[in-house]
């Protein structure tokens, strides 16, 4: 398989804090076109591997190429870093709407500033992109007036007004409402049909199972088990997995 069909190599990379190691050799690999589950517990290492992706963290050791481009060197230059952020869209749990702006103008700050588009380009961006959340009639909403929910929906279409080839999401619903995940999942689940390459950190196992084409389960800064979703989640190999997903619902 020729790299042109890889969104994602990591070999062997590894990244520490201070004395603890999060990262501790791991590898993969992520086709364009797939959505990829990054699942495992608390302080395993699932949020620092999506923050190398988009160069948030650098690795300490190993390799690492996003759509091609080289995150391994310590040194990444201005434009490298500038495409890879319009490259790589990136949802967090915690929303990150600026306050004081209302919706639309949230949305259209990154085309006008980052791509160089102009007001009424990005105003045609936002306007299609909410309307793919079903939250047209917010454009004026300032981030107080939306419930968590639609912040999400609003976080995620946002990122979409840059045109990205590859989103992360981590944990996108981890801060929500129960009642208010379905509509997050519902816009996650269009963007991967669509064909969207997508890595997903999450703890919704059933999301994960119907949705994923491949689960990395991360277990102690290692990747204990890897392989296609609807086998990793429905048939662990691994005593560790199966202690993992005995704390979910059944699937």
């Amino acid at each position: 398989m020729d790299n042109s069909t890889r969104a994602i190599i990591f070999t062997r990379i590894e990244k520490s804090f201070g004395s603890l190691k999060v990262l501790k050799g791991i590898s993969g690999e992520i086709n364009r076109g797939e959505v990829v589950a990054v699942v495992g517990s608390s302080g395993c290492g699932k949020s620092t591997l999506l923050r190398c992706f988009n160069r948030l963290e650098t690795v300490d050791n190993g390799q690492l190429i996003v759509n091609g481009i080289n995150l391994s060197q310590l040194t990444v230059n201005y434009n490298q870093l500038r495409q890879l952020r319009t490259q790589v869209g990136m949802v967090f749990q915690q929303f990150n709407l600026f306050p004081h702006l209302n919706v639309l103008e949230n949305m259209i700050l990154a085309p006008c500033k980052v791509l160089g588009k102009t007001r009424k380009e990005s105003t045609q961006l936002a306007a299609l992109y909410l309307e793919k959340v079903g939250l047209f009639d917010k454009a004026s909403s300032y981030p107080e007036q939306l419930s968590g929910g639609q912040k999400q929906r609003v976080a995620i279409a946002r990122s979409l007004c840059m045109n990205p080839k590859i989103m992360l999401f981590d944990e996108p619903t981890s801060a929500l409402d129960p009642e208010l995940v379905g509509e997050v999942l519902q816009v996650m689940q269009q963007l991967a049909a669509e064909g969207m390459t997508m890595v997903i950190v999450t703890h919704e196992m059933q999301f994960a199972r119907e949705v994923a084409h491949q689960v990395i389960f991360l277990d102690q800064g290692v990747v204990a088990e890897q392989g296609k979703a609807s086998e990793v989640l429905t048939n662990p190999q691994s005593d560790r997995l199966r202690i993992f997903l005995s704390r979910f619902k059944p699937l």
